[in-house]
């Protein structure tokens, strides 16, 4: 834990910087994953390839709880406050979550500020979706601001669904969750898998997959708060029983099992049983919390590993909250274009990807760093 990352301007302690790269590979992944969710959805037919990108989501959730306890826990009723720690999560995710709504709103209105199925759109109804993101607050379906009109709670950035279940999930560890003993949290989180592994092997949601949330029907709802408390309790409890296990090459390894798990194809089950869900489940409740426990147990060694970590933890939060709005330029290309494969594209796909990279290393340098500097001297005690 030797080098910090960009994202400890709100926090005094040193962050574990196999687990800041760890973050930036599954931002690259989610965007890489979203690359081929234009090709299904321009053509209509079912994600191929990286088919379990959206796992990145649950990696997140569980890496952010084991963070927020390692960071948070041993600092109630000494320096850290209710108010504090709001302030400092607030500093630390909100910016960002700005700047997506901002760059949602510019995309939406180069598309022609229409529906995907060719609707217009008011400029009031846009100004009204850039009003409720910008204060987190979601769309119901078919509401006049939900602009893109395919069911999505934050329709001008989708993403930022999962940044508000997180914002749950520190509300709920600042007000509950860091209060259990370490027993009893081992049952909260023993009952919430218990609910995710029913949820997802009987298929509650239909979809065949774990992937809800992103949508505020009654399923998508419960489904991903589920989806949220499960590991993001799970963190929690694991940086509590938290004990080194040494493995040389941690960060390189561990990416690559992201990679594999990925890749896994979809797994077809039968009207009792969802092996695709089963699959999932068997990532988020086994195999994420090995890969935070080996990323956080050790350090990188040499400089190239170094350097590769910092960045890909600097720029993991504003790729994952940014990449989302030049995606629905490149799906909106794709559907004019009629082009539904990666081979006939792969030029643009890369282009995307990289373009998206830079947009989030610009958007880190000139905006993110700089306003939560100036927010942290006017608003957070020195110390504290």
């Amino acid at each position: 834990m030797q080098n910090i990352s960009s994202a400890a301007f709100s926090d005094t302690k040193p962050h574990y910087e196999i687990l800041d790269g760890l973050r930036g590979m599954a931002a690259l992944l989610v965007v890489w994953y979203h690359v081929f969710e234009g090709y299904a959805f321009a053509g209509g037919t079912l994600i191929e390839g990286i088919n379990h990108g959206y796992l990145a989501v649950d990696f997140f959730f569980i890496l952010s709880g084991f963070v927020i306890g390692y960071a948070y826990d041993d600092r109630w009723g000494k320096s850290l406050t209710l108010k504090n720690f709001f302030k400092r999560r607030l500093i630390r995710l909100h910016p960002m979550v700005v700047m997506g709504a901002v760059l949602g709103t510019v995309t939406f209105c180069l598309q022609g500020s229409v529906q995907w199925d060719g609707t217009h759109v008011a400029i009031s109804m846009v100004m009204l979706a850039l009003l409720c993101a910008l204060f987190f607050i979601p769309a119901y379906p078919g509401a006049g601001y939900e602009v893109r009109g395919n069911g999505e709670m934050f329709p001008l950035n989708g993403p930022s669904w999962s940044l508000f279940f997180e914002y749950i999930g520190n509300l709920l560890y600042a007000l509950a969750l860091r209060r259990l003993s370490t027993r009893a949290l081992t049952v909260v989180v023993a009952l919430l898998g218990v609910a995710l592994v029913g949820f997802a092997t009987f298929d509650v949601s239909g979809y065949g997959n774990i992937g809800v949330g992103w949508t505020l029907d009654g399923v998508n709802f419960a489904g991903g708060l589920l989806r949220m408390l499960f590991p993001f309790s799970l963190g929690l409890l694991l940086s509590r029983r938290f004990k080194p296990v040494r493995v040389r090459g941690a960060f390189w390894i561990c990416s690559l099992v992201l990679l594999v798990l990925f890749y896994v194809p979809y797994l077809p089950g039968n009207e009792t049983l969802c092996l695709n869900g089963l699959f999932e489940v068997f990532c988020i409740v086994v195999v994420f919390p090995i890969l935070v426990v080996l990323g956080a147990s050790g350090s990188t060694t040499d400089k190239v590993s170094t350097g590769v970590c910092k960045f890909l933890g600097d720029i993991s939060y504003p790729l994952y909250i940014t990449h989302y709005a030049f995606m629905y330029l490149f799906y909106a290309w794709l559907i004019e274009k009629g082009c539904f494969t990666f081979g006939e594209t792969w030029q643009v796909a890369l282009c995307v990807c990289v373009w998206n990279v830079v947009v989030a290393y610009l958007c880190l340098k000139l905006y993110d760093e700089p306003i939560r500097r100036w927010l942290a001297r006017k608003f957070l005690n020195k110390g504290k």
